[in-house]
């Protein structure tokens, strides 16, 4: 451990950070098959299914990328260099918004 009047201690903010994400992608990975399973056999409009296959997939994708990302990450902190996650952050955006509005259709065409 560095020392007390340091600003960020070796590894440790970028690995909380890197689980975060990795939990982020897996609640939208698992969360968007599991509901796009349910949809499917609820009989749901095509447009809730393919949400939440698209929540699925975005969710995919951020876990593929956690890897890369924390390499990054972690050569910009000891580089010195600003921190770039914007295509992350738009992909977990993406599959939060798939979410919401599979739930949408969810909860307008279930009565």
């Amino acid at each position: 451990m560095g020392a007390p009047d340091e600003i960020w201690d070796e590894g440790l903010q970028s690995e909380r950070t890197r689980l975060a994400w990795v939990r982020t992608a897996v609640a939208l990975a698992t969360g968007g098959l599991g509901a796009a399973g349910l949809a499917t056999r609820a009989g749901l409009p095509l447009p809730a299914v393919a949400a939440f296959a698209v929540a699925a997939l975005c969710g995919g994708i951020l876990l593929i990328r956690t890897g890369t990302r924390f390499r990054r990450v972690q050569e910009a902190l000891h580089g010195g260099r600003p921190l770039g996650h914007q295509a992350d952050a738009v992909f977990a955006w993406l599959g939060t918004l798939a979410v919401v509005a599979g739930a949408l259709v969810f909860v307008l065409t279930v009565r």
